[in-house]
């Protein structure tokens, strides 16, 4: 019986009969299924991707190239709908705002991969959304989005050379050994040493995302071999969905120099352009390249503008193309030196790093700092220690959780002498700094051994090529001068790649700089420590990478990262045996559950009395663990003191802080805590006879006490005696001997 639109099984959109066509296969053993036909029919492509109980809705949409222009202008959008999770926005507008820090990072996803899959010269501007539609709190959207922007990409008639897909690995640890899970659970990565992001198409992999746990290459090039054969089978079902729904393509005009106007820019600027590209220094380089530039355009390419309006379009034209061509002729040039002869941009052989200098403890005021210069790449890193109010609190589709260790990575204008708009952090600058901070996470004390919560900013005071690994390196510097007890050293290097006109000679150079970022075929950044992995970028501008590849450029940045880990460890040999002493103290212990009302007081009235008192924070957890943070080790044993009188079990042999509330002629009663009283006797207030309790202490003294019994009643008896002994006795073993 044929359903209508109003009464649809939930999950599914409506049939066949409204022009629904669908796909499913079993992808980590559940079901991935790809919708198109009845939702945005007027976008070039649109797609709905369902898994487990998590829907992403992918839109493609196609125009005209603006007149002008000279690069491909892909914009990427996604957006987590908090309804999606049934949830409410946050804030008082209870609408979604500017798109959040996860989103950011998954917008960067899903444009890495695609965005080398078009033609050469094609300039038409492509825009790509991604909703989530539904969220389940388990399935993640981010890997999910990829595969189904891919597949609208594959739908529509837009020129692109895929399709692609993502997925995520992990690597849990069971009876039976290591187990390798594609697109894991929320749950499930909890429990993994490896949260692997891969997408790739038919010919190889080309983009990769590492966090680890400090794995060795082996575990990570594992995963990788893994994920790329899920990939095959998601590769599988959008080929199967192009072939059901997908549009003829249509390539439109490729802007691209005629033959004519690179052979002539060949003849005119190569010798030249050869020799510029010899100089060492990036800053005579580029003005010799700028000059010789200038000077073609200037005097062969001139554009006139004195005649009839055909010989200004004719003329412009023809000098946009000879500036192509120019920058064609230089990265063809640039190529060729390193593979050809061996030659590389700044003079280095091909694993060869740049000098590396830096110096810790270099700002007073702060917690920790560093910096950190290798060759023209600067990062200037400091390090602040905090308490757990100190947290970030993220809140979005998955469950809420807190972060204790931040790292925020900053690129000025002026690290590269640019004048530019000053704005807030940029989707390059959030995903630098996420790159960093997942590098360096695995080598954070877990808060059992160490309670702080960490931040590091990286300031990129001078830029040159590998800026988020120098914030690797700068940012470990700085965390051991901050004396956090970081579990190893962690270096980042950065491998390029390069091949001859035919693709069929190939070299790996270590330690790219700026040029050869940009001229050559990838930017393969790899950060650990000497037990393994801790972080992987790929960014990749050929086809793609094969397992073979990746096994060789784990092998050369290894030996890179452990020649920077060995200059690094001169420079700081290890953590610092204390912290700062302008970081706050910290403390932790825990109370029964139950007692953590009585902590608290009615509104909060005993814990702030606690805070105000000693001059301390307190942050009180639902398990009963409690966290002290002061600046003196005095405030916060004495507000320990209270807090144990108040919800633990008094303890024989503890010495508190107490006050006199009430005085008898047979001894006085000391408040140990909010309603916590133990009795001194008279004969325990202090050492020979005393005569008077009034001799010794006032209604409201503060006074430190013994604890020397607790009976079956639960009554105190405090000795102020035994206190004056002890102390006594401690100053009498720290005098010096005559």
């Amino acid at each position: 019986m044929h359903q209508s639109p109003n009464h649809l099984v939930p999950g599914h959109l409506p049939d066949a009969d409204h022009g629904l066509i669908s796909v499913r296969r079993d992808i980590g053993g559940r079901e991935l299924i790809l919708e198109t036909g009845v939702v945005g029919k007027q976008a070039n492509a649109t797609v709905i991707a369902h898994y487990g109980g998590s829907t992403v809705l992918a839109s493609v949409v196609r125009a005209n190239p603006r007149d002008g222009i000279d690069f491909f202008p892909l914009t990427v959008d996604y957006r987590e709908k908090t309804s999606a999770g049934g949830k409410f926005p946050g804030g008082f507008k209870k609408r979604e705002g500017p798109p959040s820090e996860k989103e950011i990072l998954t917008m960067r996803m899903i444009d890495r991969p695609i965005r080398p899959l078009f033609p050469d010269g094609f300039l038409d501007e492509v825009m790509i959304q991604v909703f989530v539609m539904s969220h389940d709190g388990e399935n993640d959207t981010d890997v999910l989005a990829g595969t189904a922007a891919s597949a609208a990409l594959a739908l529509s008639d837009i020129p692109f050379e895929g399709p692609v897909a993502t997925v995520r690995v992990a690597r849990i640890h069971t009876d039976d050994g290591p187990q390798f899970v594609a697109n894991p659970t929320v749950s499930q990565l909890d429990y993994s040493d490896m949260d692997v992001v891969v997408a790739g198409h038919k010919d190889g992999l080309n983009m990769i995302e590492v966090g680890a746990a400090e794995v060795p290459e082996e575990g990570v090039l594992g995963a990788l071999e893994f994920g790329f054969a899920t990939i095959k089978d998601v590769l599988g079902l959008i080929e199967e969905f192009q072939r059901k729904a997908g549009k003829p393509k249509v390539a439109g005009e490729l802007h691209l120099p005629s033959p004519e106007i690179t052979e002539k820019v060949r003849q005119l600027a190569e010798k030249d352009l050869t020799a510029a590209r010899r100089i060492n220094g990036k800053k005579a380089r580029n003005e010799a390249v700028d000059a010789l530039r200038k000077s073609i355009l200037d005097t062969h390419f001139a554009v006139n503008d004195k005649g009839v309006y055909a010989d200004f379009a004719a003329t412009s034209k023809a000098r946009s193309q000879a500036k192509e061509a120019f920058k064609r002729l230089e990265e063809k040039i640039t190529r060729r030196l390193i593979v050809q002869d061996q030659v590389r941009a700044d003079g280095r052989k091909a694993l060869q790093i740049r000098p590396i200098t830096g110096k810790v403890g270099i700002f007073q005021r702060t917690h920790g700092s560093a910096l950190f210069q290798r060759g023209e790449t600067q990062s200037l890193c400091s390090v602040t220690l905090g308490t757990g109010k100190d947290e970030q609190i993220i809140d979005g589709l998955v469950p809420e959780y807190s972060k204790k260790f931040t790292l925020h990575y900053n690129f000025p204008p002026f690290s590269t002498g640019e004048v530019k708009r000053i704005s807030a952090p940029g989707r390059r600058e959030i995903g630098h700094g996420a790159l960093a901070e997942r590098s360096l996470l695995a080598i954070i004390p877990s808060p059992e051994d160490f309670p702080y919560t960490i931040r590091v900013v990286s300031d990129i005071t001078e830029s040159n090529g590998s800026s988020s690994m120098a914030s690797v390196c700068g940012g470990c510097l700085a965390l051991m001068d901050a004396g956090v007890p970081i579990r190893g050293t962690c270096a980042g290097i950065s491998v390029g790649r390069f091949a001859d006109d035919n693709d069929q000679n190939e070299i790996f150079v270590t330690d790219i700089i700026g040029e050869e970022d940009f001229f050559g075929d990838m930017d393969f950044k790899v950060a650990g420590t000497r037990e393994g992995i801790t972080g992987i970028q790929l960014d990749l501008k050929t086809r793609g990478l094969s397992l073979e590849q990746i096994k060789r450029i784990f092998e050369q940045a290894k030996t890179g990262r452990l020649e920077i880990i060995g200059i690094m460890e001169q420079i700081i040999a290890a953590p610092r045996d204390t912290i700062s002493p302008l970081a706050p103290r910290l403390i932790t212990l825990h109370i029964d559950p139950e007692k953590i009302g009585k902590l608290i007081g009615p509104g909060g009235k005993t814990i702030r009395g606690l805070q105000d008192r000693y001059g301390v924070t307190i942050d009180v957890d639902d398990d009963g663990t409690v966290q002290l943070a002061g600046l003196n080790a005095d405030s916060i044993n004495g507000a320990r003191s209270e807090i144990e009188a108040l919800c633990e079990e008094i303890k024989v042999g503890t010495v508190y802080t107490g006050k006199v509330v009430s005085m008898k002629d047979f001894g006085a009663f000391i408040e140990l805590a909010p309603g916590t009283d133990g009795m001194c006797h008279i004969s325990e207030l202090a050492e020979g006879y005393v005569k008077s309790v009034a001799d010794v202490v006032k209604l409201g003294d503060i006074v430190k006490v013994k604890v020397i019994n607790v009976d079956d009643q639960g009554r105190i008896k405090l000795s102020r005696k035994a206190v004056l002994a002890e102390e006594a006795k401690a100053k009498a073993a720290a005098a010096p001997t005559a």
